[in-house]
């Protein structure tokens, strides 16, 4: 029987894992693979691209080196820009002009990062000014970091996820930074106004300083610096360098919307990101705000599907990777006949994740749709804690934890299964307290790869004494991460002896 061929457009975190789906399903016995990536280089898991911008190894965020593919059956384009899918005569045409033939495409393109028309940021040549970065990319970290020196001035545009990684990493570096986002409040995407208000706090007693409800009108080069972009007479010139006194020494400044003007060696743009469906629509797919796919994945045209944060199912996006993952799994069942009638039926979003060195985490609404809803919020200032649930009757339709996300794996576990909250909702909130149940072995520690306690218990038992190699041997942390402090105290509390001085050490 001919292979078919299956080329898979992207190399993100939703390919990732669906390449490992697939070899799981024994799809090389029906498919030659082939993977199209833009960067060069393997896989990486973009959720840790802090790593990098602090210094770490590229290789440490690595998922799939080069070397993997080639191993495993599976052939590399990377660095190869893919134009569009000629869905006629089937054919993947990229940007140098090659084409490549295949018999059923995914489209994992991922997301482009939204960047704002500042006024000053490009130079004469139409690339971003020097000192002018976006935050997305494994380069884009590289070049900041080589940028960032002990002492300099740094604004972050976007007070995010990403924004807020990239201020901490840099302030940690020894830079002044400021973060300056237009929303009310920090993470406003995720958090009501007290949960951004008590990461904001957070975030300022970590020294970054932060500007929100602002936007930046203008971005101003060093006069003696000036690359030419404006046409300058030496009077003028002479009064902006004038104007500049106050900045000197620094590269850049910025001036906001109510007139006040900020030093910048360096201007982080991390302002959110749009699904990247340029592909698609080069190839006449349907598309909305992301490429249209149905409960298999599939979009219109046949032999086409989408994933991970460019496909729209039911008219939704997801910007996170769970849902990417469990698309994965749906769409290998399909593509290698595993379970032919496996459908997406849409996930349930929620997010955990260390922001800034803070903890916070958020599912389902976070705020109430019925007048019968019931708010539960417990809020402790000198702690830097804010936890809150929407109840409705006994079903849990939504939660956020700033600063202590300790009850996090189980409300993700009650929205997820639909569980009944006990009598006493406060034992799922505050768990630990002194009304509080008791842990259950089933109690799911790592929500992107399904990982419960019982499960790392196990781990634990068969020689499982390192965080390390529990998640090694779980693969429990090597998703966001944000479990791998509730890892290392299962293990110190259930390890021997012998493990416990490992993790203390």
């Amino acid at each position: 029987m001919r292979k078919k061929k299956l080329a898979i457009i992207g190399n993100g975190m939703a390919t990732c894992r669906l390449l490992d789906e697939l070899l799981q399903r024994r799809a090389l016995d029906r498919y030659d693979i082939a993977v199209f990536g833009d960067e060069r280089g393997g896989a990486y898991n973009r959720i840790l691209l802090g790593k990098v911008l602090a210094g770490d190894a590229p290789d440490v965020i690595v998922t799939k080196p080069p070397e993997w593919y080639q191993a495993n059956g599976v052939t590399l384009f990377d660095g190869v820009a893919v134009r569009r899918l000629d869905t006629g005569a089937k054919l993947v045409e990229t940007a140098d002009g090659a084409t490549h033939r295949y018999d059923v495409a995914v489209l994992a393109t991922g997301s482009h990062p939204l960047v704002p028309p500042l006024t000053g940021m490009t130079g004469p040549e139409g690339g971003l000014r020097d000192g002018v970065f976006i935050y997305r990319t494994m380069s884009d970290c590289l070049k900041m970091r080589a940028c960032a020196r002990p002492g300099d001035n740094a604004v972050v545009l976007g007070g995010g996820l990403l924004g807020l990684e990239a201020a901490k990493v840099l302030c940690d570096s020894g830079l002044h930074v400021t973060v300056v986002h237009a929303g009310k409040t920090l993470m406003n995407a995720q958090l009501d106004e007290l949960g951004g208000e008590m990461l904001e706090r957070q975030i300022e007693s970590h020294g970054i300083f932060v500007r929100t409800g602002r936007t930046i009108e203008e971005v101003l080069a060093r006069p003696d610096l000036d690359d030419g972009s404006t046409e300058l007479d030496p009077a003028e010139r002479g009064h902006r360098g004038k104007e500049w006194e106050p900045f000197e020494g620094s590269r850049l400044a910025v001036r906001l919307d109510d007139g006040k003007t900020l030093a910048a060696d360096m201007l982080v743009l991390a302002c959110g990101v749009r699904p990247r469906i340029d592909v698609a629509r080069a190839s006449e797919l349907p598309i909305n705000k992301g490429i249209i796919v149905n409960d298999t994945l599939a979009t219109e045209v046949p032999g086409v599907y989408a994933i991970g944060e460019c496909a729209e199912h039911a008219g939704r996006l997801y910007g996170i990777v769970a849902p990417a993952w469990e698309q994965a799994a749906v769409l290998a069942d399909v593509l290698t006949g595993a379970n032919p009638q496996a459908r997406y039926r849409g996930s349930k979003v929620y997010t955990r994740l260390k922001v800034a060195g803070i903890d916070v985490a958020s599912m389902g609404r976070i705020e109430p749709e019925l007048d019968s809803d019931e708010v539960i919020q417990v809020v402790e200032t000198r702690r830097g804690s804010y936890r809150k649930m929407v109840v409705r009757g006994r079903a849990l339709v939504g939660a956020m934890l700033v600063g202590n996300t300790t009850a996090a794996a189980d409300l993700i576990q009650v929205l997820d299964r639909g569980d009944p909250l006990p009598e006493e909702p406060l034992e799922v909130l505050c768990p630990g307290a002194a009304f509080g149940a008791a842990p259950r072995g089933d109690r799911q520690v790592c929500n992107c790869h399904k990982v419960t306690e019982a499960r790392l218990r196990e781990a634990i038992d068969g020689g499982a004494s390192t965080v390390e190699a529990l998640c090694a041997s779980t693969k429990a942390g090597t998703g966001c991460g944000s479990c791998k402090s509730d890892l290392a105290q299962i293990l110190s509390s259930h390890a021997p002896p012998a493990a416990k001085v490992a993790v203390a050490n």
